[in-house]
């Protein structure tokens, strides 16, 4: 049985795949149904499983559109509750190669029946 960690960092890696391969389904399931987003620059909030689908839909409908991706530095667990925080760096890049921003970014992780699932994200933009 893999360790707490490496499920989140895998699941991670698999989160994203399916922003890389524009693969909506698969975004769902790494999801709570009541998933929290709070967006780097304009720190717009995405509440809800549903309201992350949709707003990637329409990033996914751009011709360049952009790839965004996290890459985890830190995974903190809890010794009281199947919850951990992952702390990492976050690029956004469109299909074309131009870099659009970046940044840091915070993630709850909750372990839902056999599986982690992103509870809340929040993302601070710095370039």
């Amino acid at each position: 049985m893999e360790s707490p960690e490496l499920a989140i960092r895998l699941r991670r890696a698999a989160f994203n795949r399916a922003i890389s391969q524009a693969d909506l389904p698969a975004i769902g399931q790494f999801l709570t149904i009541n998933a929290v987003l709070v967006a780097g620059t304009d720190s717009a909030l995405l509440s809800g499983r549903k309201a992350q689908v949709l707003t990637w839909r329409q990033e996914f409908a751009s011709a360049d559109r952009t790839i965004y991706t996290r890459l985890p530095e830190r995974i903190e667990l809890s010794a009281i509750a199947p919850i951990a925080m992952e702390y990492g760096k976050w690029h956004g890049a469109t299909l074309s190669g131009f870099d659009l921003a970046s940044g840091t970014y915070t993630a709850k992780w909750r372990k839902v029946d056999a599986e982690w699932m992103i509870e809340a994200e929040i993302y601070l933009t710095l370039a």
